[in-house]
């Protein structure tokens, strides 16, 4: 017996029809009965595991959520994205692209993950003030800490400060071309820290004295 319907009631999101979910059998913490969020297929949520869509969650396009995967709030999951293990995405989160979020990984707040990135592991990732992509499709976002610092993450790789990062790159690529292209995507990262107020950081974590 399936999991989950897709019930009667359905909404136009930019031209896509979305339908809300409901589940027809007891997994994890969700009870038959319960409404679901939206998707535009059944394919996007897994028959198999506890995974869920919840809220007022989209999922739609080629995107799919399995295993004990749970996105819900006001989150949105699109495009051929992935999330699965035990991933969380929410509040006003997008995931979209090719990007994969999985492990134990959360995605949440205003955090944007797209491209080819990878957020994996215990990986957290909130607020996205910036993201750049480079050249061969890694994915680069800054975010702000709870204390205001800089966090730079980079596929499942996680920085605090702009001095981790750059001691990073600077010992494992350092001298080619994708090194020197990663120091110029965290330089563009601080340089925008400094000239856009939205994007401010406290000063000692701008100049990582904290680090």
């Amino acid at each position: 017996m399936p999991k989950f319907k897709l019930t009667a009631e359905c909404k136009d999101w930019f031209g896509i029809k979305l339908f809300r979910i409901e589940a027809t059998a007891d997994f994890g913490s969700v009870k038959a009965g319960d409404k679901g969020g939206w998707v535009a297929k059944a394919e996007n949520v897994a028959e198999q595991g506890n995974a869920w869509v919840s809220g007022d969650a989209r999922v739609y396009g080629d995107a799919r959520v399995y295993g004990n995967a749970r996105v819900y709030g006001n989150a949105w999951v699109y495009g051929n994205a992935l999330v699965c293990g035990n991933a969380r995405v929410y509040g006003d989160a997008q995931v979209s692209g090719n990007a994969w979020v999985y492990g134990n990984a959360l995605v949440y707040g205003n955090a944007l993950v797209c491209g080819n990135a990878q957020v994996c592991g215990d990986a957290l990732v909130e607020n996205t003030l910036a993201v750049a992509t480079r050249s061969d499709g890694y994915f680069f976002a800054l975010m702000r800490s709870g204390d205001g610092g800089p966090i730079i993450t980079a596929g499942c790789r996680f920085f605090e400060g702009f001095a981790a990062a750059r001691k990073h790159w600077t010992d494992t690529r350092g001298g080619t071309a994708l090194g020197e292209e990663s120091l110029a995507i965290l330089d563009y990262f601080e340089r925008l820290t400094t000239i856009r107020p939205d994007l401010a950081m406290t000063a000692a974590a701008a100049t990582d004295e904290a680090v």
